[in-house]
């Protein structure tokens, strides 16, 4: 786990070999902290007392140790007790009770084990805690009053008596998350400001990535910084050594002072004892640019993972491996701890990726456009420190204003989408998504295997509803990060087109109109436009209260003479009567755009064959783009950004998940268990398995399962279980000779529909297995005799009857449970838009009523639920309510593995839906519930 202050340390069940480790560990509290535990003085542990301490049978007694290179720095205890306060088997209340090393204090350790403690006491049947705290003790009465539990306290005998319920609450989930933020925030700070480094593996051959790693740092590191040092490590080097001027040690532990960040260069066999002696040092992070992990297949990912666990076991957080570096191009403290040979000029933008060559990319691109860096990390393998890491530190760095990912896989998705949406609230986050497909995930990432295929549709639903900005390829990636780093966020999507070029004007506006946005009609300066004329033009674009944003074109200000062809050429730059571009049109311009920032409307320009411009306006923040297309791009970028975050303030304002009625949760969750018994054997968890990992109190029990295979509900049991939810399927009757299908008609009442739901029928009315409108008996019995010859045979085609719906517009909803991001609502409508053109939009669950009016506009055939072509609108609400049901339902019930309903019959007043499939599964592991924990990848 995280602690308060970015360091690592690792929880786990006290057992009795721990005895000597709780003895010594006992002798390091101070005599105040032993009297606060024990109410009396107590100097010493009897042996009686290590017994007791050490000796747990993990149900009813736990004990829980935080360790450090192998010795405890805390311990917490429960024991279960009745109702009158004595030991007991069946109690649903507990005893808890700490004791932190003095030195540890302040650290966050207590509130760390407060959380694990309870999640394994809640898969235990512990509903409740109680303590008891001297009032002096006033730390400790702390960590239980901001845990956010629902409490109870009392004062007698001179003591603060506590209780408070494990459940977690609202308040408490928002306490844990906000101590990861702050942990997670500083651990990445203090990689990026170490006061010493050290590089391990530092060679006399200057080629060799260690040398090369020194002199990047010494150019970071200032000349006669006393406080900042860089060190040298090589196990072979002579005595007396120095290389660019660094004596270089034979051993980190040769070093007089302390070392906050090391630098590992060394062979991957060397790694391990490297380090070991980091950690006996007490190094606080690792940067590994050693390769040879988990790229190279099984084993290296097994080296990965002891590397990761021997790190985190001596306090330390880890960069890699296979790393490119880290970059801090803050002014107090610059660190180059990377293979790029300059440090990026300081600027607002926040760079993370995994891939060392895309980091190359990206400082190459950032450096040819003039921008500025706050942070730069490329993390290789991504074994401990992410991007979510990142994320957390960028929202709390005031010099980070813009971040840009490179993202090849997620480790957590459903992190990500949380810390991201808080982000993004405040900064924008652009990303560049690799590994868009299935299977081609790079080798040698830390991924869960959940996390493994992510459908592109997926991820771009969680980017969606996160607020983060997902682009294509590394050149929009900055065309949009520099609108958005530079100018402010457009109100609207209304532009105007001013420039010299009708041509190019012309293509702007398309470029627009394809981008969704609503350009104005070009306005034709002509070529002859000088600077006076754009200022004007600039002017009144910009005072226009029907215009949100302006893009200026430009072309080179040819003049007549310049047509002429000169010694078999066209006259250019280099020629004395024409230049690259006209300095009073760089002047009009960059006065437009300081009237642009005083109005909030962003103004960016687009050009052809204007090599200086760009230089010229880059002092005013006008971003220049050298194509219409990317000019539009990043302004529709921008736009969409800005109507999110208007959205978002709107939403936490009036956004809402509404009461329904008609739902039976209880009734619900029988008819899941009941299923999912005659499945699954049911076995308790083993005494220490699961003590310092989450739980839910749904996880009490483990359910196991082959594979942990999806059940398909019978359509009875799919429809009784929707309904307990108020979802009703139009109810179909069995159809398998003609005689069966009349009375079936004639209890569901004329007229009818006989369809087909064989699996390879089902939803196939090209196939023609359907037969609308029957609406007697003749008919009846000559459509079930013509399926029947066309379908072979009426039970293989599984025929059924069914009421006729109202005429409408048919659609399909769906629901799927993606292990790694969580629940997805889907809507589309039914046949070739959803099926052949994608044409399906998605929100993550749960979804709030203005997530699912949403989501019914957003694709892209939406009009034909809207009265299209003179067509009567259809009952938008009662869709929207049926899509609020659903995901109330995958919401409420983990196990729902997916639901589809399928179609669902729109009409004018109403709708009916004609089928349903649903399909369970063994209750799935969050990894985004329960204490803070970190990846054990």
């Amino acid at each position: 786990m995280l602690l308060r202050d970015g360091g690592t340390a690792r929880i786990r069940p006290i057992t009795p070999a721990d005895a000597g480790r709780l003895v010594e560990f006992y002798e390091q509290v101070s005599d105040q902290s032993k009297y606060f535990r024990f109410f009396a003085p107590y100097p010493r542990l009897s042996d009686k007392d290590v017994r007791r301490f050490t000796h747990h049978d993990f149900v009813n007694r736990v004990g829980l140790a935080v360790v450090i290179r192998d010795r405890f720095i805390a311990t917490v205890r429960y024991d279960r007790i009745d109702a009158d306060g004595r030991p007991s088997d069946t109690g649903t209340d507990a005893e808890v009770a700490f004791l932190v090393q003095d030195a540890h204090q302040g650290r966050g350790v207590a509130s760390a084990l407060l959380e694990h403690i309870a999640a394994v006491a809640q898969e235990r049947g512990i509903r409740r805690f109680q303590a008891e705290v001297l009032p002096e003790n006033r730390k400790m009465v702390k960590v239980f009053t901001d845990a956010g539990y629902t409490q109870h306290r009392s004062f007698a005998d001179g003591v603060v008596h506590l209780e408070f319920d494990l459940e977690p609450t609202a308040a408490s989930l928002a306490v844990m998350r906000a101590r990861e933020h702050r942990a997670e925030a500083r651990s990445v700070q203090r990689l990026l400001t170490p006061r010493s480094v050290a590089v391990l593996g530092v060679s006399r051959n200057p080629q060799t990535v260690g040398r090369a790693i020194l002199r990047d740092l010494l150019g970071g590191f200032e000349a006669g910084d006393d406080d900042r040092r860089v060190y040298a490590v090589n196990r072979n080097a002579p005595p007396g050594t120095e290389l660019d001027g660094v004596p270089v040690h034979r051993s980190i532990l040769e070093i007089p002072g302390p070392v906050d960040l090391a630098v590992v260069a060394v062979p991957a066999s060397a790694v391990p004892a490297a380090v070991t002696e980091c950690g006996a040092h007490g190094v606080q992070g690792l940067v590994v640019v050693t390769a040879g992990y988990a790229e190279t297949g099984p084993e290296g990912r097994d080296r990965q993972r002891a590397l990761v666990r021997q790190a985190r076991a001596a306090g330390m957080r880890v960069i890699g491996p296979n790393a490119f570096g880290l970059i801090n191009t803050d002014a107090g403290r610059p660190l180059n701890a990377s293979l790029a040979p300059v440090l990026p000029q300081r600027g607002g933008f926040g760079i993370f990726c995994q891939s060392g060559a895309i980091g190359v990319a990206l400082l190459e691109a950032a450096h040819r456009r003039g921008l500025g860096v706050s942070s730069f990390a490329s993390v290789g393998n991504r074994s401990d420190v992410s991007g979510n890491d990142f994320l957390q530190y960028w929202a709390e760095d005031p010099a980070t204003e813009v971040v840009l990912l490179y993202l090849e896989s997620f480790g957590n998705p459903r992190k990500f989408t949380r810390i991201a949406r808080r982000l993004a609230a405040a900064k924008p986050i652009v990303v560049v998504k690799g590994a868009r497909h299935t299977g081609s995930l790079p080798p040698g990432h830390a991924v869960p295997a959940t996390a493994t295929g992510l459908r592109d549709a997926t991820v771009d639903a969680l980017f969606q509803q996160a607020g983060v900005t997902r682009v294509e390829t590394i050149t929009e990636l900055y065309d949009t990060g520099e609108i958005l780093a530079l100018q402010p966020l457009p109100s609207g999507d209304r532009v105007a087109v001013v420039g010299n070029s009708d041509s190019l004007g012309l293509l702007t506006h398309d470029a627009c109109l394809s981008a969704g946005l609503r350009p104005r009609t070009p306005v034709d300066l002509t070529t002859a436009a000088t600077g006076e004329n754009f200022r004007i033009a600039l002017d009144v674009a910009l005072d226009d209260p029907g215009v949100d944003a302006v893009i200026a074109v430009a072309i080179p200000p040819i003049g007549t003479s310049a047509h002429a062809f000169m010694g078999g050429r066209l006259t250019g730059p280099d020629d004395p009567e024409m230049g690259s571009d006209d300095p009073e049109i760089a002047e009009a311009l960059l006065e437009a755009g300081e009237r642009a920032r005083e109005l909030g409307k962003p103004l960016v320009l687009a050009h052809l064959a204007l090599t200086d411009l760009p230089s010229r306006l880059r002092p005013g923040g006008i971003p220049a783009y050298p194509a219409p297309e990317r000019a539009v791009r990043a302004l529709a970028h921008a736009v969409h950004y800005a109507q999110w975050r208007r959205g978002m303030a709107e939403a936490e304002e009036t956004a809402r998940v509404p009461e329904l009625d008609r739902i039976d949760e209880a009734g619900a969750r029988a008819l899941v268990e009941a299923a999912l018994s005659t499945r699954a054997a049911i076995s308790r968890p083993s005494p220490t398995a699961t003590l310092v990992r989450g739980a839910t109190r749904r996880s009490i029990l483990f359910r196991t399962q082959p594979g942990g295979a999806r059940i398909t509900l019978p359509d009875a049991d799919a429809a009784a279980l929707l309904a307990r939810y108020g979802i009703d399927v139009s109810p179909t009757l069995q159809a398998p000779d003609e005689e069966t299908a009349v009375r079936a008609a004639a209890a569901l009442g004329y007229p009818v529909a006989l369809k087909a739901t064989a699996p390879h029928l089902r939803h196939r009315p090209d196939l023609g297995s359907v037969r609308l409108d029957l609406t007697g008996e003749p008919g009846l019995r000559r459509a079930h005799r013509e399926l029947d010859a066309l379908l072979g045979g009426a039970a293989q085609a599984e025929l059924v009857v069914q009421r006729l719906a109202p005429r409408g517009v048919d659609t399909v909803i769906g629901a799927t449970v993606d292990p790694a991001v969580g629940a997805i609502l889907s809507f589309g409508l039914a046949g070739a838009p959803a099926e052949l053109l994608g044409d399906v939009a998605h929100r993550l669950v749960p979804a709030t009523d203005q997530d699912v009016a949403g989501l019914i506009r957003e694709v892209r055939a939406s009009p034909l639920l809207f009265g299209w072509r003179g067509a009567e609108a259809v009952d938008t609400d009662a869709l929207e309510e049926v899509l609020l049901r659903v995901s109330r339902l995958v919401d409420d019930l983990p196990e729902v593995a997916s639901v589809d309903l399928e179609p669902v019959v729109v009409a004018p007043h109403g709708l009916a839906i004609l089928g349903a499939r649903v399909r369970i599964a063994p209750l799935p592991v969050r990894s985004d519930l329960g204490p803070r924990a970190m990846s054990t990848l």
